[in-house]
């Protein structure tokens, strides 16, 4: 076994069913918020902060896949 295969690569995650599904589901919930929820509303500044964690969760266990497994599980 190498020193390559010991820890491995990371990154692509752009390329993940799951990263694309995320990405999709805050577009769609930017979207949903402009339309139907008062400008004024906490709720808004929530909806959009919740849906670009799930974003941001899954490009940040790709980048720490590339140091431990436990970290990209």
């Amino acid at each position: 076994m190498e020193d390559d295969d010991l820890i491995p690569t990371h990154g692509g995650y752009r390329k993940l069913k799951s990263f694309q599904v995320a990405q999709l589901i805050h577009d769609v919930t930017v979207r949903f918020r402009a339309r139907h929820i008062d400008k004024r509303s906490r709720t808004r500044d929530q909806m959009v902060q919740a849906a670009r964690s799930g974003v941001q969760n899954i490009a940040e266990g790709s980048l720490a896949s590339g140091t431990s497994r436990k970290m990209e599980l």
